[in-house]
């Protein structure tokens, strides 16, 4: 933490022009102190100034300092930290499945991401991953992608947003407000699902669930493409984006950037086709690029993965219709999770078919939902790293187990705060007003970024 300040000193009775001529900075914390002395002897005006809440990621959260030179910028600093909450750590004092509630709730914008990666991280770790039912691998890609659309809808209505274009937002909350409906009627709740499982998932989707999501997907792509009519050609918005931000590929490779950022600057990196998972070398898709990484193409790069995401939503659904009635965990009592969910007029819950087996029938049966879940299954020691195409560029999760029934270590690469590190590239030499634009076609989302 630094603070700065800069104010004229001068003896009583000083004229205007002493005063005027008696500059002194007063800076602590880190290098500061240093950079004011500097400025002080070069005989600069030099601002240092923290600069929010200009975007849902400052609000608090995020800290940025910046050194002024009238209205442009010379030197910028991300100071992260502020939403940290323990998770990886809590993860270590959880059993495997009960680290599922925590990586959910760190990019909460895309949660599905998390899960998902976590769970394919645990079962490679067990040796499991040819077991996993081709059906629960379909649900994944379905929420996936649905989730996809929704982080990448919020970040583009959330930079306009900031810029005065709150209709942007507006239809961006609208589609996603469709898409949490769906999130909502598969798992039970609009955010920090904890659906997906090591084995698979937990429940099928209950019944009219693809007819549910049929009905609703044409609302979002109608968003989607009304969102693009709002600004694709506006010359407001092109005179804020085109050239601003600007990173060339290697600049962004260097820095660790990934994802629909990485794209527009032309390098078609999808782990969705370098390194396929959950079956996705089984869909038609494309891996949109353009010439140049502005905050313009950026924009556009995440409206283009929109339709290409939904594209593969359309084939999952006709792949779930052909799969219906098979399993989504794993055979294998061991790991699978013990639960027959069901949808009731009180909400999700146990089925009564479950509760009556496991209360009344089997001694047995109670036992092993007990232990299994309130203990978990033991992993093979070892470790592993698993890599995920996030909506925000490459999750990598890195888990380390000692043979017990948590993990020894925990720990995820989240695109975000990688991709942050590029804000100081991006906006340092440009207009204070484009430090706006640049973190927000950044994408970042704090509770991923800090964990």
């Amino acid at each position: 933490m630094s603070t700065t300040e800069s104010r004229f000193y001068a003896t009583p009775g000083a004229t205007d022009e002493e005063m005027n001529a008696a500059p002194q900075h007063h800076a602590s914390g880190g290098d500061w102190s240093d950079l004011s002395a500097e400025a002080e002897r070069l005989g600069e005006e030099r601002i240092l100034v923290n600069m929010g809440p200009v975007h849902p990621s400052t609000h608090g959260v995020f800290r940025l300092l910046l050194e002024l030179d009238g209205e442009y910028v010379r030197e910028l600093r991300s100071s992260t930290g502020y939403l940290h909450t323990g998770i990886e750590k809590n993860m270590e004092y959880r059993n495997w499945v009960q680290g599922v509630a925590f990586c959910t709730r760190m990019d909460y914008v895309a949660p599905f991401f998390q899960e998902v990666g976590y769970a394919l991280a645990i079962e490679k770790l067990l040796g499991v991953t040819d077991q996993i039912p081709r059906r629960a691998s379909q649900i994944r890609v379905l929420l996936m992608e649905l989730n996809r659309i929704a982080s990448h809808l919020v970040a583009i209505g959330s930079a306009n947003n900031e810029l005065g274009a709150t209709t942007m937002m507006t239809l961006a909350f609208r589609a996603r407000e469709d898409i949490l409906r769906i999130f909502e009627r598969i798992t039970g709740l609009r955010m920090n699902h904890s659906y997906v499982r090591p084995g698979g998932l937990p429940d099928d989707l209950p019944d009219g669930t693809i007819d549910y999501i049929r009905e609703l997907l044409p609302n979002v792509r109608a968003t989607i493409s009304e969102m693009q009519d709002v600004v694709v050609q506006n010359p407001i918005f092109k005179a804020r984006h085109v050239d601003i931000a600007t990173l060339s590929v290697p600049a962004m490779i260097a820095l660790g950037m990934t994802g629909p950022n990485l794209r527009a600057g032309g390098l078609p990196f999808d782990l969705r086709k370098s390194q396929p998972y959950c079956g996705y070398e089984n869909y038609e898709f494309n891996v949109p690029v353009l010439d140049k990484s502005d905050a313009y193409n950026r924009a556009a790069i995440r409206f283009a993965e929109a339709y290409e995401s939904l594209h593969i939503v359309y084939q999952v659904l006709e792949d779930l219709e052909e799969s219906e009635g098979e399993p989504v965990m794993i055979d294998d009592p061991k790991i699978a999770w013990p639960s027959k969910m069901t949808i009731g007029n009180d909400g999700q819950g146990q089925s009564f078919e479950h509760i009556k087996e496991i209360m009344n029938d089997s001694m047995e049966s109670l036992i092993h939902h007990f232990k299994l879940v309130t203990e978990g299954f033991p992993v093979p020691a070892g470790q592993v790293y698993q890599l995920v195409e996030h909506a925000k560029g490459t999750l990598g999760v890195h888990l380390v187990s000692s043979g017990g029934t948590r993990p020894y270590r925990a720990h995820f690469r989240d695109p975000g705060f990688s991709n942050l590190q590029t804000l100081g590239m991006m906006s340092e030499g440009g207009m204070l007003s484009d430090v706006i634009i640049a973190l927000a076609s950044i994408d970042p989302v704090m509770g991923g970024v800090d964990r």
